[in-house]
Formats: structure tokens, C-alpha cells, sequence
């Protein structure tokens, strides 16, 4: 064996150790006690909004309630909308059990408890009313959840972590979507409605669980000097980051970019019940394939926007959103056809996932570090505006003009977003992807 031969192979096992360094800090990045909590947080925040969206729509309908009653029930989510009003208040005050955190997720998740297994107790035709104030006391307490939840990961992640856990946190929220629009809706054929929401409530167990569980984060950011401060200083440094004219402009884009989408999802199942779909298909059908479409969906984003940066990722998903919303149209002309059912969701829910690991990113690229929490807060409830209030007339919308008409409405409205991409994110410019 030669000189340079020795040295050549000298030098491979050197790198080895390195290289098994390496892949043994990525196992450690990414199979940890961290990761697994993230799965809980997630769970734990999204099982109470798919209540809201999926299974007290389904119950609604069944009992008979009207499309334009159950559409106006968009507006009791407004709690999502506002919760940056209330953010600081909750960053700020420290409740007399279990630290800074914990206290108010054991106190939420309670709460939440408690009001989803009330959910079924009424009568829809007797009581509407009552369900109303049940339902935005869900919203409210799920809200402050996400508050507090969303806190409590951005402490405990290391940075390098950041993305691996908060995706991890995303996927779980999705797969949450399982047990109010999968097995409630198949559990709702067979029990009567007050035992499906005492069952589907019983899950949020987990959530109490894992807050009674882990530890208090540990963490050396300072808590603000006053209310007014912790209010205040994220929205200054926003403006002065941007100005007002790009400030405003981004802040349109926000609640813009999806606002079709949202809509075209607002009124899913009863939309697949007016089509005269079972309970049971909807739930083993559309619901299992709009998840796991969604999260293949965020996956492949995810990976995409490696290589195509933040800009090219917004342009290239929206026009996929856009043009996934027009497979419902086709499906409304289409009839209770299953395989049409599986396609059409699996395809509106891939745009979907798409649409929102490019959507997530630009958020996170708008939000200073400094600031992250009441930021991030601020900008994902003026996201979920059309979510809210453009929702509440979607039901007005599909009796006026119809399903068909209305999901092309929904396409239409994608585009005023996307050509805010004009100036947010032109196709050519990479810096800051």
C-alpha cells in the first residue's frame, strides 16, 4: 500500500467518528422527550377546533338545524381571532399552581373538559342558543390554550430544534382532526349524541396528562415590565421593522392567502351530507383522507421550499389551492360518487398542506425573534379571520346561489392574495427565503 493510499484511508477513519457524531446529534435533535411533548401539545390543540369545524356542524345538521344557522356558528371561533388581546395578560401573570405555564394549560384543558362534553346535552331545535354560548366558551378556553401551549414550546425547544418540533406539533394537531371528524361521526350512527361528546371530551385526558407530567420550562426571558409594555412593544417593532405601507400590505396578504380555501372548507360535511353521503363514509372517507392528504401535503411543502425558497413555495402552492378548490365544484355536479369523494379531498386537502407549510413560513419569516410569541399570536389570529366572519356567510352564499356557484365564488376569492405576491414575494427574489 502507497503513502498517498495510507493517508487517503488515514483520513476516512477520522472522518467516521465525525460522521457518526454527526448522525448521532441528529438522532438526539430529533427522538427525544422534547419531540414526544410536542405530539401531546399538538393533540391537545387541535382536538377542541375540530370539534368546532367538524363534529358540532355534523350534530347541527342532523338535528335538523338550517345551513344559514349552522354557517353563522363560524362566528363563535372569534376567540381565535382576538387571542393576541389577551396573550399578555396570560405571559404575564402567574397562577398560584403548577408555574408560569402549567398552571394555565391544567386550568384550560379543564375547561375545555368540561364545556365539549356539555356540547351534546341540549336539543339544537330547543336550546340553539345555549349551544352558541357552550361553543365560544370551546373557543375560548381552546384559544387560551394555544396561548399558553405555543408558549411553552417556544421555551422549551432549543433553536436548532425549532422547526422538527413545531412540525412535529402541526402533524399531531392534524392527526387530532381523527377523533371529532372520524370517530365521532362513526361513533354518532351508533350512540346517541350526548355519549359521542362525552367520549370525544374524555380525550382531552391526554392533554391534562402531559401538562401533570413534564417539567416547567427553564428559561431566562425576562417577563414585561408592565401590561402595557407586553402589549405594545410587539406592534411597534413590527411597524418599524416594515412601515406602515409594507406593514399593511403584509398583513392583508395574511388574511388574503387563504381565504378561499377556508371558505371552501367552512361547510365540508354538511356540504357531504347535502350530497347524500353516510355518516360512517364521511368519517372513514373524506375525513380520513382530507388528514392524510393535509399531511403529506405540509411534508412535501416542507421539503419543496428547500429548494424552490419562501417566494417561489407561495406562488406555486397558492395556484394549487386555487385550482383544488375547484374539484369540490366538479364533486357538487358529480353526486355521492365515493371514489369522486376520495379524489376530490385528497387532492383539495394536498393544496391544503401545501398552501400552509409555504403560509407558516412567511409568518415565521414576518416575525421578529424577539418578539416571536405575541407576534405569531397576532399574525395567526388575523389569519384566521376568514376562518371567522367571511365563514358566516358562506351559508347564506351556498342557498342563494348553490354548491357549484359557491365553490367557483371561493376560487375567485383566492386570487386577490395572490397578487399581493406582486410585491410581498416576487417569483425572482430569493433574499430572505
Amino acid at each position: 500500500m502507497n503513502e498517498a493510499a495510507d493517508r487517503d484511508l488515514t483520513a476516512g477513519d477520522a472522518a467516521k467518528p465525525a460522521a457518526n457524531s454527526d448522525r448521532s446529534g441528529w438522532m438526539a435533535s430529533v427522538l427525544n422527550r422534547r419531540t414526544l411533548i410536542c405530539a401531546f401539545t399538538g393533540f391537545a390543540s387541535g382536538m377542541p377546533l375540530y370539534v368546532l369545524f367538524q363534529l358540532l356542524p355534523a350534530f347541527l345538521r342532523e338535528q335538523g338545524v338550517g345551513l344559514k344557522e349552522i354557517g353563522l356558528f363560524a362566528l363563535v371561533t372569534f376567540p381565535y381571532t382576538w387571542k393576541f388581546i389577551w396573550a399578555p395578560f396570560m405571559d404575564s401573570y402567574r397562577l398560584p399552581f403548577l408555574g408560569r405555564r402549567r398552571g394555565w394549560m391544567l386550568l384550560t384543558q379543564l375547561l375545555l373538559l368540561g364545556s365539549i362534553a356539555t356540547l351534546g346535552m341540549f336539543d339544537p331545535q330547543q336550546s340553539i342558543g345555549v349551544i352558541a354560548y357552550l361553543a365560544l366558551a370551546v373557543a375560548f378556553f381552546s384559544a387560551s390554550q394555544d396561548i399558553v401551549l405555543d408558549a411553552y414550546r417556544r421555551e422549551l425547544l432549543p433553536d436548532e430544534e425549532l422547526g422538527w418540533g413545531n412540525s412535529v406539533h402541526v402533524q399531531a394537531y392534524r392527526i387530532s382532526g381523527l377523533v371529532p371528524g372520524a370517530l365521532g361521526l362513526i361513533l354518532a350512527d351508533i350512540l346517541p349524541w350526548q355519549t359521542v361528546f362525552v367520549v370525544i371530551a374524555a380525550f382531552m385526558v391526554l392533554g391534562i396528562a402531559m401538562t401533570l407530567v413534564i417539567k416547567e420550562p427553564v428559561t431566562t426571558t425576562p417577563l414585561p415590565t408592565s401590561l402595557r409594555a407586553a402589549v405594545t412593544e410587539p406592534f411597534v417593532d413590527f411597524l418599524r421593522r416594515n412601515g406602515w405601507k409594507p406593514a399593511l400590505m403584509a398583513l392583508s396578504f395574511m388574511f388574503l392567502y387563504k381565504l378561499g380555501d377556508n371558505m371552501a372548507t367552512a361547510l365540508s360535511t354538511p356540504f357531504y351530507i347535502d350530497l347524500g353521503f353516510e355518516l360512517t363514509e364521511i368519517g372513514i372517507i373524506a375525513k380520513t383522507s382530507a388528514l392524510w392528504a393535509s399531511i403529506v401535503g405540509g411534508v412535501l411543502g416542507g421539503l419543496w421550499m428547500i429548494r424552490l425558497g419562501i417566494n417561489r413555495a407561495l406562488w406555486i402552492f397558492g395556484v394549487v389551492q386555487v385550482i383544488t378548490i375547484l374539484g369540490f365544484a366538479a364533486l357538487a355536479e358529480i353526486g355521492p360518487d365515493k371514489l369522486a369523494l376520495a379524489v376530490v379531498i385528497s387532492l383539495e386537502y394536498l393544496g391544503v398542506g401545501l398552501g400552509t407549510a409555504a403560509f407558516t413560513a412567511f409568518i415565521a419569516r414576518s416575525t421578529s425573534v424577539a418578539f416571536a410569541a405575541t407576534q405569531f399570536a397576532l399574525f395567526t389570529a388575523l389569519a384566521a379571520l376568514p376562518r371567522t366572519f367571511a365563514n358566516a356567510t358562506t351559508g347564506y352564499m351556498v342557498e342563494a346561489v348553490g354548491w357549484t356557484d359557491f365553490f367557483l365564488i371561493c376560487a375567485v376569492l383566492s386570487l386577490p392574495g395572490m397578487l399581493l405576491l406582486v410585491k410581498l414575494a416576487p417569483w425572482g427574489a430569493r433574499q430572505g427565503d
